[in-house]
């Protein structure tokens, strides 16, 4: 690496600037780059910069350059995992047999899959830990509902606003991650796919290798692991990534067997190539 160059961890990218920190010494620095560099970065990506300039205003520290290039390198990070708590074991033949009139329909379109899941027998359930920095007020609807209603209302850039600065606090905020990439599925698959990479990477630290077991989506604290798991499905499949997206949904079909994002659907239309379509 050229001595000009320096490794920023990106917190939050906003008009103009990225709030950042330095991979090797933790210092928070502010920096600025031309929007069509910006545009290219998300947080929790790692920037190499071209340095150029550096100063202090206020109480900021602040650097400008040229991104040389970007990267998802989770472990560079060095998050603390998210914590799993364990359940009691999940049994495919008991959760089948109790709603066995939606799942006999569903073992016989995709009897590959469930078969699989029953033959496996009984694994162990767990719950993966919801980092929501700043929602401490039970009666309120909290930060990430709050950036959601901004988004519907049409005011998009102060829902981002709310979701980065969720993620200044805490890195480890996958729905802060999931929603970033639901605001610009629509308009920019590119883009979206690094949020939701980012996240379902973060959430991976906390899965050993070999995992193996079930998170199951009615474990609320999941859900946030879930979305990004879906969202980067969903762009793999929208960009023509057909084989990596159907790992995704087999993944997210072996983790939570209720599927109750659909992946079992998606599964046999990536299989066979079909075009993604909004109306799937």
């Amino acid at each position: 690496m050229s001595k000009n160059h320096i490794e920023l961890a990106v917190l939050a990218v906003r008009d103009g600037a990225a709030n950042c920190k330095i991979i090797k010494t933790n210092e928070k620095i502010i920096l600025r780059l031309s929007s069509y560099q910006l545009f290219k970065i998300a947080p929790g990506e790692i920037a190499t910069i071209d340095l150029k300039k550096q100063w202090i205003f206020g109480n900021n520290k602040y650097i400008s350059g040229k991104l040389i290039n970007h990267r998802i390198d989770i472990p560079a990070l060095n998050l603390t995992p998210l914590k799993l708590e364990k359940f009691d074991y999940w049994d495919p033949r008991e959760a089948f047999e109790e709603e066995r009139d939606e799942y006999d329909e569903i073992i016989e379109e995709t009897d590959e899959y469930y078969k699989a899941i029953i033959e496996a027998g009984k694994r162990p359930c767990y719950e993966m830990e919801q980092v929501v920095p700043g929602d401490t007020d039970l009666d309120a609807d909290g930060p990430i509902l709050d950036a959601i209603y901004y988004k519907d209302i049409g005011e998009v850039g102060a829902g981002q606003d709310i979701l980065m600065d969720e993620i200044i606090m805490d890195l480890r905020c996958l729905d802060a991650h999931a929603h970033l990439g639901n605001f610009v599925f629509d308009s920019w698959p590119e883009k979206a796919i690094l949020h939701y990479n980012v996240g379902m990477k973060i959430g991976e630290l906390s899965l050993p290798e070999d995992f193996n077991e079930v998170l199951l989506w009615a474990h609320l604290d999941n859900r946030p692991f879930f979305r990004c798991l879906h969202g980067y499905g969903l762009c793999l499949w929208r960009l023509g990534r057909f084989k990596e997206a159907e790992k995704v949904f087999e993944r997210m079909l072996w983790l939570n067997p209720p599927d109750n994002q659909g992946a079992r659907f998606n599964i046999y239309l990536v299989k066979d190539k079909k075009p993604w379509r909004e109306d799937y």
